[in-house]
């Protein structure tokens, strides 16, 4: 069988992938009166009294929901809730594997922002975080930005943030490895979505001066402004300094990374070989790369990386939100910042020792059981220093 063959005998033999396990056993009728009537008033009346006493009494403070419309399913599009399933299911795995927290999968049927936003506001009083999954851009900027606004626990959009800051993470080690800085770089970011508009943003708080953003239509450009969505509007506040114009072929030229969050093959070994010396490639489209590691190497790349666990320094985001959830509900932070996101990849950078850092090895493995102790220890950290 192949790797979709034997996931599907496992979904079908198991079911899905989650299930509820109680904290407490209930077996003679003295356990059922403290767990539910009668005794389960009096934490009721203590939470009525003081309503942060339900993180004292509940599971609240341990407890995330996975929250899709299934409109931006991995690679599959908008398939719909009912099929996006499956995967929030495995994010919730994700969450208990990693970090302890319970989560649980919510697939709502409506692509309405309103409806969306109304209906998860509705639903946070049992909530101590969401991370918002596969919602399709620009409507998951909106939605996450407008509950962060209206809510006071943290709200992540994986797809964007995640990446992010995992991408950071690796360039922190890369550009250490090849003795470059933050400011000195060029970095291309091939897609100007959810995860790319991130990456953007978070490189450029890590003091980045020359970011460069390519989609479909070209290099995003001062030019060509009027065009641009919201999200893309607000990204050229502070790229492309030197207004570049034209396709990822002129993009490339003199860049020291290449982030790909786009499609597959875009990204040539001759293109690769105009990029500046000793240049990074994270090539992270998935199943199939902007360009395979073979290639980049052909063309002058000195560091690669993918979204793929079958290429060395793979770029997943199991390296991020077990441990910024961790570190936030811990310390009972109200949001996840721009900040908490730079303070988790520089955690998951620190994993690493200076004396470990290869080409091959510049971002921990995601089994590697210290990053979400550092990086939750690094979010929580940074939130308790700041109250």
């Amino acid at each position: 069988m192949n790797i979709y063959e034997e996931a599907l005998k496992l979904h079908e033999e198991h079911k899905g992938k989650v299930a509820m396990v109680s904290k407490v056993q209930v077996n003679d009728r003295k356990d059922l009166s403290l767990a539910y009537t009668p005794g389960v008033a009096e934490p009721c009346r203590k939470i009525a009294e003081k309503k942060d006493d339900v993180y004292k009494y509940t599971s609240k403070g341990n407890t995330v929901a996975v929250i899709t419309d299934g409109t931006a399913v991995l690679g599959l599009g908008d398939i719909g809730p009912e099929a996006g399933l499956p995967v929030m299911e495995g994010k919730c795995l994700l969450f208990k594997r990693f970090a302890g927290i319970d989560a649980f999968p919510i697939c709502l049927d409506t692509k309405d922002t309103e409806e969306i936003i109304k209906t998860i506001k509705l639903i946070s009083p049992s909530l101590g975080g969401i991370n918002l999954e596969d919602i399709s851009a620009p409507r998951c900027v909106e939605i996450e930005t407008r509950l962060k606004e209206e809510l006071n626990i943290p709200v992540f959009h994986d797809d964007q943030h995640g990446t992010a800051i995992v991408v950071t993470a690796g360039l922190i080690n890369a550009f250490k490895f090849l003795n470059k800085k933050f400011e000195d770089v060029k970095i291309v970011v091939s897609g100007a979505g959810a995860a790319g508009s991130s990456i953007c943003k978070l490189l450029h708080q890590m003091g980045t001066k020359e970011i460069v953003a390519v989609d479909i239509d070209g290099v995003l450009n001062r030019d060509d402004i009027e065009t641009y969505n919201p999200l893309k509007k607000d990204l050229m506040k502070f790229l492309n300094p030197n207004n570049i114009k034209g396709g990822l072929k002129e993009a490339i030229v003199g860049a020291d990374a290449f982030i790909g969050v786009s499609a597959p093959k875009l990204l040539t070994k001759e293109m690769v070989a105009t990029m500046n010396k000793d240049s990074v490639v994270f090539a992270m489209a998935n199943p199939e790369p902007e360009i395979l590691p073979d290639e980049a190497k052909a063309g002058g790349a000195r560091i690669i990386g993918t979204g793929r666990s079958d290429y060395p320094n793979q770029i997943n985001n199991i390296l991020a939100f077990p441990g910024i959830f961790r570190g936030a509900l811990d310390s009972r932070a109200s949001q996840i910042t721009e900040e908490m996101k730079i303070a988790a990849a520089k955690g998951i950078a620190a994993v690493i020792k200076d004396e470990e850092l290869r080409e091959d090895y510049i971002i921990p493995d995601v089994f590697d059981e210290r990053v979400v102790k550092v990086v939750a220890k690094s979010v929580s950290d940074f939130v308790l220093k700041n109250k």
